[in-house]
């Protein structure tokens, strides 16, 4: 596990038995980017963190970022990535 930290945004990055999981939070809001543990699958974007339900499915993380950015109501560019999760996407 790893986490990366900035303006008032943290991003926690798991693997569980079958999947990667990175999960952003911010004033108690959390939403997170699930990819099957082989990191080939399409991305999915969860509403209130790991066992929230899923949203939509994404090919690339940027749009999947993105999608993370408005539920928080923050800009993509201020989520933190940890190393560990850049190369999640197709």
């Amino acid at each position: 596990m790893s986490s990366a930290e900035a303006d008032g945004i943290t991003a926690t990055y798991e693997e569980t038995d079958t999947e990667r999981l990175l999960t952003f939070e911010r004033d108690g809001r959390r939403a997170a980017v699930a990819q099957n543990l082989e990191g080939y699958a399409m991305l999915k974007v969860r509403d209130g963190g790991a066992a929230g339900d899923e949203l939509e499915r994404y090919y690339g993380f940027d749009m999947a970022l993105d999608h993370v950015a408005e539920l928080l109501g923050v800009a993509v560019h201020d989520l933190p990535v940890p190393e560990e999760a850049a190369d999640m996407g197709m």
